[in-house]
């Protein structure tokens, strides 16, 4: 079970635009993330590497936490909103909720759930 603390200082990384650092710091080496329906990325450095590709692809990527993370034993629930803007400066928004799994303070498993609509796909 993690602790508030260490939940905490990864929402804090996520909300300074330190996405990778998150990542690299938190999550197991064999942590699994799930985008919706869609096949898990498995393994830290390949969610990092994703990570960079996504941060690549934008000019900007900007998360706020809405509201408290909602903790009991080893699972965290959040909703976020992130902000994509492109390089034309058109900024899109994406309102998501991510179910986390943990294993004392690092993250094995997350699941993102969205309407990709949001991102105009």
């Amino acid at each position: 079970m993690p602790s508030r603390d260490v939940v905490e200082a990864f929402a804090n990384h996520l909300e300074d635009g330190d996405f990778v650092g998150a990542i690299e710091h938190f999550y197991a080496p064999d942590a699994v993330t799930y985008e919706n329906n869609a096949d898990p990325t498995v393994g830290r450095e390949k969610l990092a590497a994703k990570e960079r590709g996504v941060l690549a692809a934008f000019k900007q990527v900007k998360a706020v936490r809405v509201g408290p993370s909602m903790m009991e034993g080893d699972h965290v629930a959040t909703r976020w909103r992130f902000s994509f803007t492109n390089a034309e400066g058109v900024t899109r928004t994406l309102d998501e909720i991510a179910w986390q799994t943990w294993r004392g303070d690092q993250l094995i498993e997350e699941r993102f759930y969205y309407d990709p609509k949001q991102l105009g796909r």
